[in-house]
């Protein structure tokens, strides 16, 4: 009877968790270039996050460009810049302080004007709960959708997998500044195994994208 019950359990948790058949491919826009938005609170691993994401598309053959939206907390665009290097794809960025929404559609400008075909666009690590940091957000998916018909093509938000339900929260809020097209669930190499995936699924109607474990490439 133990065993029948752990199995109808992974079952059910297994259905829970379902989502795209290959959901590590991104969209690709044509005509180009993808945008694709890096969203979450502070402390989450977003800017990790975009660079392992450039990484993993240049690997695969895509042109990319990373851009330094995240013009609030300090030091986050240097850090942007430093794994641009290290990974080798362009970066365009703003001044400390600046209108991260210019940021951002400078980048899609870049990569146009370039031949790019992805942009990988970090933003400030607003929590949830700061409207005005919210607004910010909602101004960055209205000028790339300018920009660039149907940008963003991607939203991920990227969420801690050790806070536990505080993600529902989060990410319940986010989906109210950008509809979102999957989530990243970062810090699987810790003690805590990230319990709260499976709400998150189930509450959000959002694939789970990516896992993050780490600060390598």
């Amino acid at each position: 009877p133990g065993a029948l019950v752990a199995l109808v359990l992974l079952t059910t948790l297994v259905g829970m968790l379902e989502g795209p058949a290959d959901p590590g491919t991104l969209a690709q826009a044509s005509p180009g270039p993808t945008v694709v938005l890096i969203t979450g609170v502070n402390g989450v691993g977003k800017t990790t996050t975009a660079a392992k994401l450039a990484d993993r598309l240049r690997r695969n053959g895509r042109s990319v460009l990373l851009a330094a939206a995240d013009t609030w907390r300090a030091g986050a665009i240097a850090q942007l810049e430093t794994w641009a290097a290290r990974i080798g794809v362009p970066c365009v960025s703003g001044a400390p302080g600046g209108d991260p929404a210019a940021v951002a559609f400078d980048a899609v400008e870049a990569a146009a004007n370039r031949g790019l075909d992805t942009v990988v666009i970090d933003t400030a690590g607003r929590l949830h709960t700061q409207e005005g940091l919210m607004d910010e957000l909602r101004k960055v998916v209205r000028v790339v959708g300018r920009r660039a018909p149907g940008a963003p093509h991607e939203s991920l938000l990227v969420l801690d997998g050790t806070v536990g339900q505080n993600a529902l929260q989060q990410g319940r809020e986010f989906t109210r500044a950008t509809p979102l097209s999957g989530l990243v669930v970062t810090k699987l190499d810790g003690t805590a195994r990230g319990g709260s995936v499976v709400a998150l699924r189930r509450e959000l109607g959002v694939p789970i994208r990516f896992l993050g474990t780490g600060e390598q490439v």
